[in-house]
């Protein structure tokens, strides 16, 4: 680690952080502990985590106290991860028609947040500063699984209206003095990908961060232009927010000369899990708890296809609890490698983030999943 990086890392950012009333900080170091706990030990935090979330929930708002009621639901007899299976499913129409009952009496300071919109109306929801503490703090240790950490040049190469829409002056601040730089991914023009892999090349970050789709295509046009960028010291690109398929994997780690760490979010549901040097998605288990479902309803077995219902146990002023993301995908019941005690996500298989390509041969990036990288 590099003496600027320290500085950003242990002192710029955590002061930045606490700025703004988060404590993305104190989250981070817990999860660096918890994520090498055994399976048990882990299971059993959980246990206690969802209870109290629930006992709290059910009594400070109002859509939960008046559901809890109807159901006869107990939280403080929840002794199980198993025993929300009592609760129905959350989906985006329920959070719309409720979205004044979904906040809590005496919520904090809350952020609108409102995801895409591709596949029909935006949903609005909100934020408050634990679940951006915890979406800050778990992005943050996954990060540091692949030695690197904030402060370390990085690259962003990101396409979503709303994340280019809030780069104000002070967050271009902000970003320039933790050396991280944002590339819009929208038209992947060649004019426009020269200028990708010219930025890239003279940048030399530690770490590239975008859609793989729009990384892809950067590395295969650096080959073909002949331009070599595995020398480059990128030590790891993430990738995010579609599908990454094979090809892609190959070509990006091929062209840059590192490996790729696939991370699985969306902007509503949080960062749900993200890769480690070992090759599996590890589910940020201490606050997110991940079932899948199959199409009648019951719970799908390991290593099959169900429906990813998330809920996020940092939420409580404004709750997702068995929210339907609308993703398809598979829980593993191995262990990795790397020995986290983190439960694994196998593999996801819905949503990805398709592109459209203009008669002038511009290839515009067509926004699918809504945004799972919350720049805060």
């Amino acid at each position: 680690m590099s003496l600027y990086t320290a500085l950003c890392s242990h002192l710029l950012f955590p002061l930045h952080e606490r700025l703004k009333g988060h404590d993305s900080v104190a989250v981070r170091k817990r999860l660096e502990v918890s994520q090498w706990w055994s399976a048990d030990q882990l299971e059993d935090y959980r246990i206690g985590r969802v209870r109290h979330f629930l006992a709290d929930v059910g009594q400070r708002v109002p859509f939960y106290r008046d559901l809890f009621k109807s159901l006869g639901f107990d939280p403080r007899s929840v002794h199980s991860i198993d025993a929300l299976s009592a609760l129905p499913l959350l989906d985006k129409h329920s959070i719309r028609a409720n979205v004044d009952r979904l906040m809590a009496d005496d919520h904090g300071s809350l952020t609108r947040y409102n995801t895409g919109g591709s596949s029909g109306e935006p949903l609005i929801f909100y934020m408050g500063s634990e679940r951006k503490s915890h979406d800050v703090a778990a992005k943050w240790r996954a990060t540091r699984w692949w030695d690197v950490d904030i402060g370390d040049r990085e690259l962003v190469v990101w396409g979503s209206p709303i994340e280019l829409g809030t780069q104000d002056r002070l967050r271009r601040l902000r970003d320039g003095i933790m050396r991280s730089h944002l590339l819009p991914a929208f038209e992947m023009s060649p004019k426009n990908l020269d200028h990708f892999v010219d930025t890239i090349r003279a940048t030399r970050p530690a770490m590239l961060f975008g859609y793989p789709s729009s990384l892809s295509l950067i590395a295969q046009h650096a080959q073909q232009r002949k331009l070599p960028a595995h020398d480059l010291g990128i030590k790891v690109v993430f990738v995010t927010s579609e599908k990454l398929y094979d090809e892609q994997r190959t070509v990006i780690s091929e062209v840059f000369g590192c490996p790729v760490a696939n991370g699985y979010g969306a902007r509503d549901a949080g960062f749900i899990a993200h890769q480690c040097p070992s090759g599996s998605l590890h589910i940020s288990a201490e606050d997110i708890i991940v079932e899948t479902v199959s199409p009648d309803g019951k719970p799908a077995a390991p290593g099959e296809p169900g429906e990813i219902i998330v809920t996020h146990m940092a939420t409580g002023d404004f709750p997702f609890v068995r929210y339907r993301t609308g993703d398809i995908g598979l829980l593993s019941d191995k262990t990795c490698a790397c020995g986290r005690g983190l439960p694994v996500l196998e593999d996801v298989q819905g949503r990805t983030t398709d592109f459209v390509v203009a008669r002038d041969g511009t290839v515009m990036h067509e926004i699918g999943r809504a945004s799972c990288r919350e720049r805060v």
